[in-house]
């Protein structure tokens, strides 16, 4: 399969009821360097212009923008445009000869050597996800006793996709994973959080990974600017003789990522990377409009910017 090179732009607008005073943000909007992907070209824009504007590295490795706008304004537009090349990574080690779950699960345990500390931090609860009986419960099925680790997750995410229904109706960024647990739907994000639950209540270490999928408009019509979404899966460590490596799942799609994903970060959840948050004074601030497009590099969509929101 060869590399896909995509341009991406995400838009996100706040119209004020009240001018803002003071509005300081983080972004999580440059998608980060991997070795299956590099990012070619990268600019944001932020309408009105900031007062303080850096960059740096959050904890994860990810890179962070934080600004502050410290003049009256009613609206703000942060624009992030990217030309991303994606290549092939699809690894070719055989699942079935990945370690027994077990073994990883032991291996990961407090007090046991070596410590792998790449994997340390995704190991526990975190805002989103809770580590519950219910959720190591709901995935013992497939993780029967001496099954090797990535065939039992592959299993998992099977499951899930099966099981539970793509409903953006059903919840919101603050619907407990239990809850999503229990009524069986949501979004991406809650597929994601809901699978990391379960991978973390049985002791397993995995990460949250927001990013773009390339969608296809139907046949026949033209891809429309904004009508893509941000995008969140999954990614589950295995230990090996070389010390351990990551391994991409998506539970909305019951897929393996490969070139049609683009990792934008990844965290312990939604929260560590979220694309935009902050604080402002004053304002009463609506929800925001997002709208997102993204396109093969080449490719021309035909309208103008659609905001929807997200």
């Amino acid at each position: 399969m060869p590399t896909a090179r995509y341009h991406i732009i995400h838009e996100t607008r706040y119209d004020y009821e009240c001018p803002v005073s003071l509005s300081q943000q983080l972004l999580h909007l440059t998608p980060r360097d991997c070795p299956w992907q590099t990012c070619v070209e990268h600019a944001i824009d932020i309408i009105p212009t900031p007062t303080h504007d850096g960059t740096r590295l959050d904890s994860f490795g990810n890179p962070l923008r934080q600004f502050a706008i410290e003049a009256p304004h009613d609206s703000l537009l942060v624009r992030a445009e990217s030309l991303i090349d994606v290549h092939p990574h699809l690894t070719a080690r055989p699942f079935a000869k990945s370690p027994a779950w077990e073994t990883v699960r032991d291996g990961l345990a407090y007090g046991a050597h070596p410590v792998q500390l790449d994997a340390a931090p995704y190991l526990f609860e975190s805002p989103y996800v809770r580590v519950k009986r219910e959720f190591s419960a709901y995935a013992a099925p497939c993780f029967t006793p001496g099954r090797p680790l990535l065939e039992a997750v592959q299993a998992l995410m099977k499951k899930i996709f099966t099981e539970f229904k793509f409903d953006p109706k059903a919840t919101t960024i603050a619907t407990p994973v239990l809850k999503v647990l229990e009524q069986k739907r949501g979004v991406c994000q809650d597929f994601a959080h809901l699978m990391l639950a379960c991978l973390r209540s049985l002791g397993l270490a995995a990460r949250y990974v927001s990013g773009y999928l390339l969608t296809q408009p139907p046949p026949g019509q033209p891809r429309m600017i904004g009508a893509d979404a941000s995008h969140a899966w999954i990614s589950v460590f295995c230990p090996d003789k070389e010390g351990g490596f990551w391994v991409d799942f998506d539970p909305t799609n019951n897929l393996l990522p490969d070139t049609q994903h683009i990792t934008l970060a990844w965290g312990r959840d939604f929260g560590d990377i979220s694309p935009l948050r902050g604080v402002i004074l004053g304002g009463d601030a609506k929800m925001p409009e997002v709208a997102v497009t993204v396109m093969p590099a080449g490719e021309v969509a035909t309208q103008a910017p659609h905001f929807s929101a997200e």
